[in-house]
């Protein structure tokens, strides 16, 4: 019989993705509700170590796949390895991040155990033991409650939506064997960058530039997004003219952002960007149009020329901080 929670965790060279540790604070919080036991998966090479991290978070059981054939992550042995796992040990749930690398994952794993999936849900709750997944739908418009079929019932977790606490209990560590089963798919080579800066998708602050940037110096956002800890995004219309890399487009055929401060410049507001910051705790905006529809989602709203007003924040906040 299915039973317990088990969360499957992203882990990289910096450790466990901000994401990861929600999921498994999130699991943790379902499983106390139902009066079982919290598993957490960890997939990768050379991640036996650090795994043992999430019994800070409240994992009462740690399952370890570690093979070299994992260290670069591939949709289809992990898929295959994953849904091994999950077939074995038979939790009731599973959630993960709703990563770029998390929503494949997910998708691909569903399928090949015939469950459904809830993808990007901003809040879980219990009802006669099953999980009800919270999502936005149509941009933010509505805000749905999904019943997911099937066992375990799948779903993402969309990043900054729940609270991290520690919470360590006593541990249990396993390995699995890994078997990749038939990969169709061989990779080549692969070219990795590396970056300081935070996540797009799990940043607390985030400064984004629209056509109102003129061009691709984003100079002065970088500045405040530096000074905040936050990252720099982008419309579409920015990323379309080449002004900023794809990584950085926020919006329906980007990315998704929830942060404390969305701080919109220069970005008119079409419906396409204003869903990916619908969840987003206060959004301000800076445009020079008093008409510009972002203002219609916007929490406060200046009309003014963003190359004046973005460094005056920038000084301000320079100022408050010494």
């Amino acid at each position: 019989m299915a039973q317990g929670v088990a969360v499957i965790a992203e882990y990289g060279n910096d450790g466990f993705r901000k994401i990861s540790l929600e999921a498994v604070c999130e699991g943790k919080r379902l499983a106390s509700e139902l009066g079982q036991n919290l598993t957490a998966v960890v997939l990768g090479a050379e991640v036996a170590e650090g795994a043992a991290e999430l019994a800070k978070y409240g994992a009462d059981r740690i399952i370890v796949a570690d093979d070299a054939q994992l260290k670069s992550f591939q949709a289809e042995p992990y898929a295959n390895v994953l849904a091994a796992i999950l077939q074995e040990t038979e939790p009731s749930m599973v959630l993960m991040g709703a990563t770029a690398n998390g929503i494949e994952l997910g998708a691909r794993v569903a399928a090949k155990l015939q469950v459904g999936l809830a993808n990007e849900c901003t809040g879980f709750s219990l009802e006669n033991g099953r999980l009800v997944a919270t999502r936005p739908l149509y941009g933010g418009r509505v805000i749905a409650e999904v019943d997911i079929e099937g066992t375990p019932q799948m779903a993402s977790v969309r990043p900054n939506m729940m609270k991290i606490e520690e919470n360590e209990v006593p541990v249990e560590i396993s390995r699995f064997a890994v078997d990749t089963g038939e990969v169709k798919v061989e990779l080549l080579e692969e070219n990795v960058v590396v970056s300081s800066k935070v996540e797009l998708t799990e940043a607390d602050y985030v400064i984004s530039g629209g056509r109102g940037m003129n061009g691709d110096d984003f100079a002065i956002l970088e500045e405040l997004a530096d000074l905040l800890g936050g990252a720099v995004g982008a419309s579409r219309n920015a990323v379309d003219a080449g002004w900023r890399p794809h990584s950085d487009q926020v919006g329906q055929t980007g990315k998704v952002v929830s942060p404390k401060l969305y701080l919109a410049c220069g970005i008119s507001g079409a419906m396409q960007h204003t869903a990916g910051i619908s969840t987003s705790n206060t959004i301000v905006a800076v445009n020079n149009d008093p008409d510009a529809l972002i203002f219609r989602v916007a929490d406060y709203c200046i009309v003014d020329d963003l190359f004046e007003v973005v460094p005056a924040i920038t000084k301000e906040i320079r100022a408050i901080k010494g």
